[in-house]
């Protein structure tokens, strides 16, 4: 896979047309997000539960260009930092999962609180917090909560879901696209920290 990543860093780091395609995806994401948050009257401020410190892996190659595309852009100072908590998250989840045990590092990228690159954080950092469904081929559909503070604060009369769907196969299509640019189908799956590590 290395030298996959070395053809995706040819992609990132600057104006790209994949990094164009995928933004238009994450536009609408952000919309449908919007509109759901907005019927819950829901703002994340952060909280104990915080996304930021779940585990999330994203399967993507898409994603990895834009993670890799957002970091380039930081000062040096910054990129050194996010790689030293890049370091340490790792250790603590190996050292975590030695013991069977779940840990609650905060992502490499967030720097007192805030993403460093907001603008290109991945699709699950995206949607993560409202109630959503997921309609698979055979008609079978998954449906999730919303975090905490969500359904603890704002909940309506009414349950409202934001419908993913969409936006997975959005990013399917364009992912497949990708992927047959760069020669490679294999699977990916990894941390933003297990990237930052490859960068």
């Amino acid at each position: 896979m290395k030298h996959i990543f070395e053809s995706i860093r040819q992609h990132g780091g600057g104006p790209s047309p994949w990094l164009d395609k995928l933004t238009v995806v994450f536009k609408a994401m952000d919309a449908g997000y919007e509109q759901a948050a907005g019927q819950y009257g829901f703002v994340c401020r952060g909280c104990e539960e915080n996304c930021c410190r779940s585990r999330f892996y994203h399967h993507t190659l898409l994603e990895y260009m834009a993670i890799y595309t957002g970091y380039s852009c930081l000062a040096a100072e910054e990129r050194q930092q996010a790689v030293a908590r890049a370091s340490a998250y790792c250790r603590q989840q190996a050292e975590a999962d030695a013991k069977g045990v779940a840990a609650r590092a905060w992502c490499p990228l967030n720097a007192e609180g805030r993403c460093m690159v907001y603008e290109l954080r991945p699709m699950i950092c995206r949607l993560h917090g409202i109630p959503h469904e997921l309609h698979l081929p055979g008609g079978k559909t998954i449906q999730g909560p919303g975090c905490d503070d969500c359904m603890a604060h704002h909940a309506t009369e009414k349950h409202i879901t934001l419908d993913r769907t969409s936006f997975y196969r959005e990013m399917s299509v364009l992912e497949k696209a990708f992927r047959a640019a760069l020669g490679t189908n294999g699977k990916f799956k990894m941390t933003i920290a297990e990237m930052i590590e490859t960068f």
